[in-house]
């Protein structure tokens, strides 16, 4: 009895066993065999799962489930295990069949029913490329985006253009909507969290979000936790950065030769000292990224969590960006009917900065690094020894002085994000309500001591504090219904929002500091001012959508939306859109054409507004309020006006025609997409100039119209499906801007150069914006030495009436190409990106080539002009201040047409099946170069530049602005 019920035990234990060790193996591949990597495979129902390996491989203690198979872009599939313990899956793509969702405004569609101009820039393209803002995953990556990083410093501002400049001063830069709340600001948000960007940009996809709209809508998708799956991830880099190209200057001995002739015996005969300058300057940078992310759930709840820090120091110290974040995403079916969930992101960032887009003379880094004597020393700790010898005594200091002598620092917090609740009432019905938040702190201190530089000295020390604080809150209501009937299908939207900004900032300056300067603060000082202000503004409106396709065959859109903004005197503004489409490839005369996977023409138009850069009481007259005098406060404030209210100022509105179509060949190995479009904008916002009689000279008022045409084409290729995979991404951008017309005020001038003070930028009709406006020159005059200049008005006298269009800012196309290449266990990608036809107006070669004073010179001026070099380039060294020979004019206008390298990046995936024990599903390391080759004419530092950062009118100048940096960055990513 005892033998029989040991045996019944042991046969119990060992079957128990053998069920808990039920090993599941086997490969997910596609259609052509090919093995896809990462793919999730769990047990439905629990948290046991997996991701496949570089062979496609997997494996998995399964039990006797059913097993699901999920990966982005391919159909789900869920098989029955059924007692096997190997099972090979085929995976059929869901992007390629047009079945994959895409992010459109306030809700989704269906990849192949989309009748809109809309790009997709997802996961992919940001991993393993090393990123501090999301704008900058879209250059070259979106046809019809323009992006320029006007300039390499970090942290900086990237401009992201949308099929053009649509306005002078209302701004220029597409509404971001991320997670469902909208900003103009995404600089803090972490590229690695993002999942999807989906930039809307024509009128008909853009135009639910109205007045806000006019510049294109970029809509942000960031991670989320997945069912029945549990996940870490922790990926870091870190790298080195360097100056792409030099400048050549002149050595002391070259200089002392220059300064004789321009001021003779004035340099003494002991100043033989050689400083680098540049070399003092220009270093190396470092930026390194630590990110750690927790994504999961179950059928009920679904989370990610993730954590960032990011650091980046600039080649020109002290400029760089520290950014500390923190993502929590949660989606929850609390109910069969009940689904709730939050988005929130917190961050804090830190910004120190180097002046730049300045002269020498006026703190600007870069432009001293060229210009200062090079006989000049560094300064001692004490401050001493710049100037020893030195007849400029004291006009010059040098860079370092300018990098060193300010402590400052920008401090920025922010909490930003959303929670929502969505009801399913009945079926197709549900109602939705998201409420978001956008709260966000500023503080930036300033000390500049006393002794590095001149104005520090002349002003004893100055400190400057600034502090704001700035909170936004939304609340939008839609509800949505979907229906089918036959073959007819239709969905409803309607919708309500409300938004509120309200900003507040307080200022302090003072001088006069203490002896003592390790007392920095403001408390200490004399002569301290300040000012407070406070500003806010509300936008509300409803909006609606109806879509409808028969058969996905015939396909109509239509939106509406109703603004109401408290900028204006009045408020309310109505923007409606509508398109069509039409899936040629599903009518039956085409099902024998078998290389035609999908064909389809789409059309529409609409209209939005541009709200973004009115003045909150653009409708008021605005006053300002000041203390009469310091030296008697009971004379009480005094006050004077400083703008004119307009009651009768309107927002710009943009009307848009699209047309485009899409053309898949070969069952998804080709996709063509290519949109042709025009749009319109018209009351444009300008100063219009009053009377010089007037205390105020212009008013804002509705006074333009521009016009942007063009044509965007991307291509994507699957060339090479084998053991050797290789794809290709392919986009160019074709766009025409022009002023149409102008009322009340002919011609405005923007972009004055400090060292010539002339205007060389115009905005006036028929000419596109970032027109540069200037003088012809026609070379160096033989006899004088001088530049010559064209008569343009024939008048026979050289007179302001000679000046004409000399360039222009704006690129015939810009374009982008992505190359990927899959071999075994590597990956290899590189990214071209590149602009063709547009100008660079180098403002620095004033400052160089000029020889009006005692800065130093470019190696350009060797062959400067003398009784005995005639025959030349470059004018004759004059003194004096005189600045005829660098008038704004076609000397300075330089092409601005790049190629560059953008991205090259190597990767290699480990086998994980050895380190299955130690819980590592994924581990590839990898090394990205970025900017690593350009291909220019241009002679600056680099071609991609914008002194005046985001200015629409004052394109392409470049006035001693921080250039970009080679980098090489190592990195690694690993998952759990």
């Amino acid at each position: 009895m005892n033998r029989i019920l040991f045996s019944l035990i042991a046969v119990f234990f060992l079957s128990a066993g053998a069920l808990r060790a039920q090993i599941v193996t086997g490969t997910v591949t596609d259609a052509s065999g090919n093995a896809l990597v990462g793919v999730t495979v769990f047990v439905k129902g629990t948290n046991n799962g997996t991701t496949t390996g570089i062979e496609g491989e997997y494996r998995l203690d399964a039990g006797n489930g059913t097993l699901v198979f999920r990966y982005v872009g391919y159909t789900t599939q869920e098989i029955d295990l059924q007692n096997r313990t190997s099972l090979d899956v085929v995976l059929v793509e869901d992007a390629q069949s047009l079945e994959s969702v895409v992010v459109v405004g306030y809700g989704t569609q269906k990849k192949k029913e989309l009748t809109t101009a809309v790009v997709l820039v997802d996961e992919k393209d940001i991993r393993d490329r090393p990123m501090v803002s999301a704008a900058e995953a879209l250059q070259g990556k979106a046809a019809g985006v323009q992006v320029v990083q006007p300039s390499g410093k970090p942290g900086g501002d990237i401009s992201v253009r949308v099929r053009g400049s649509t306005s002078v001063l209302a701004g220029n830069e597409p509404l971001y909507v991320v997670d469902g709340v909208p900003t103009t600001d995404i600089r803090g948000l972490n590229p690695a969290d993002i999942a999807t960007m989906t930039v809307l940009k024509d009128a008909a996809s853009a135009a639910i979000y109205g007045a806000r709209a006019a510049n294109g809508v970029v809509l942000i998708t960031t991670n989320r936790g997945q069912e029945n799956t549990s996940t870490v991830r922790f990926s870091a880099y870190t790298g080195f950065s360097d100056l792409r190209k030099t400048v050549e200057v002149l050595s002391t001995r070259s200089y002392r030769e220059l300064i004789d002739e321009i001021i003779p015996g004035s340099l003494d005969p002991a100043a033989t000292s050689y400083t680098n300058w540049s070399d003092e300057v220009f270093g190396i940078g470092k930026n390194q990224s630590y990110q750690l992310a927790f994504l999961g759930g179950n059928d009920k709840s679904r989370y990610m969590i993730s954590t960032n820090y990011l650091n980046n120091e600039g080649i020109v110290r002290p400029a760089r960006f520290d950014r500390y974040s923190v993502r929590f995403n949660l989606d929850n079916q609390a109910k069969d009917w009940l689904k709730v969930g939050t988005s929130i992101n917190i961050l804090r960032s830190r910004t120190k900065d180097t002046p730049d887009n300045a002269s020498s003379g006026r703190g600007g880094v870069i432009m001293s690094a060229l210009n200062t004597p090079p006989f000049l020393r560094i300064y001692k700790k004490d401050g001493s020894g710049q100037f020893d010898p030195n007849p400029f005594q004291p006009s010059w200091e040098n860079p370092v002085a300018y990098m060193e002598g300010p402590d400052q620092e920008s401090t920025d917090s922010r909490l930003f994000g959303n929670i929502y609740a969505e009801v399913a009432l009945l079926k197709g019905l549900s109602l939705k309500t998201n409420f978001g938040a956008d709260l966000s702190s500023h503080q930036w201190d300033y000390y500049l001591d006393p002794f590095r530089t001149n104005y520090g000295r002349d002003q004893n020390g100055i400190g400057r504090a600034d502090k704001s604080n700035t909170s936004t809150w939304l609340w939008e209501n839609t509800a949505a219904y979907t229906t089918t009937f036959g073959k007819n299908n239709v969905s409803f939207l309607a919708g309500s929002s409300v938004q509120k900004l309200r900003w507040s900032d307080s200022y302090i300056q003072g001088n006069d500091f203490p002896a003592d300067v390790s007392v920095t603060t403001l408390n200490a000082a004399n002569n301290v001012v300040g000012d407070t202000r406070e500003e806010e503004w509300a936008l509300a409106s409803f909006f609606g959508r109806v879509t409808y396709d028969w058969e996905s065959r015939y396909l109509f859109t239509a939106s509406v939306r109703r603004d109401g903004s408290s900028k204006l005197a009045h408020h309310w503004g109505t923007m409606p859109s509508f398109s069509v489409g039409w899936r040629i490839s599903a009518e039956p005369f085409m099902q024998g054409i078998d290389f035609i996977y999908d064909l389809k023409l789409r059309a529409g138009w609409g209209k939005n507004g541009n709200q973004e850069g009115i003045p909150n009481y653009a409708r008021y007259g605005l006053v300002s309020y000041y203390r009469r005098a310091q030296t008697n406060p009971l004379s009480g404030p005094a006050s004077v006006q400083v703008t004119y209210g307009n009651p009768d100022l309107r927002w710009e509105t943009t009307a848009q025609t699209n047309l485009g179509f899409d053309l898949t060949l070969w069952d998804g190995r080709a996709t063509l997409v290519v949109d042709a479009y025009s749009k319109k904008t018209d009351d444009v916002i300008l100063n219009v100039q009053l009377s010089n009689s007037l205390p105020i000279t212009t008013i804002q008022t509705n006074a333009g119209k521009i016009e942007n045409k063009g044509i965007d084409i991307s291509l994507s290729t699957v060339n090479l499906v084998k053991k050797l995979k290789w794809s290709t991404d392919f986009n160019i951008s074709f766009n025409r801007n022009e002023v149409t017309d102008l009322q009340y005020t002919d011609v405005y001038y923007f972009g004055r150069i400090y060292s010539n003070n002339q205007d060389v930028a115009i905005v006036r009709e028929g000419l596109p914006l970032g027109t540069f406006f200037g003088y012809v020159s026609e070379g160096v005059d033989p006899e004088t030495g001088d530049i010559k200049y064209k008569d343009v008005n024939g008048n026979g006298i050289f007179d302001p009436g000679d000046r004409t269009v000399i360039g222009d800012a704006q690129p015939d196309f810009v374009f982008g190409l992505t190359n990927s290449f899959s071999w075994r266990r590597f990956d290899f990608n590189f990214f071209f990106q590149g602009s063709v036809g547009n100008d660079i107006y180098n403002a620095t070669r004033i400052d160089l080539e000029g020889m009006f004073d005692s800065k130093n010179q470019s190696v350009d001026v060797l062959r400067r002009w003398t009784p005995n070099n005639r025959y030349t380039d470059i004018p004759r060294a004059v003194g004096g201040g005189n600045t005829d020979n660098v008038r704004n004019s076609t000397r300075f206008v330089e092409d601005g047409s790049y190629l560059r390298l953008k991205a090259v990046t190597l990767s290699y995936n480990f086998n994980t099946a050895r380190m299955s024990r130690l819980g590592i599903s994924r581990l590839s390391v990898y090394t990205t170069g970025q900017n690593l080759v350009t291909l220019t004419k241009y002679s600056g530092f680099d071609p991609e530049v914008n002194a005046y950062g985001l200015s629409a009118t004052e394109l392409g100048i470049d006035y001693g602005t921080y250039p970009q940096a080679r980098t090489l960055t190592v990195g690694m990513n690993v998952e759990f």
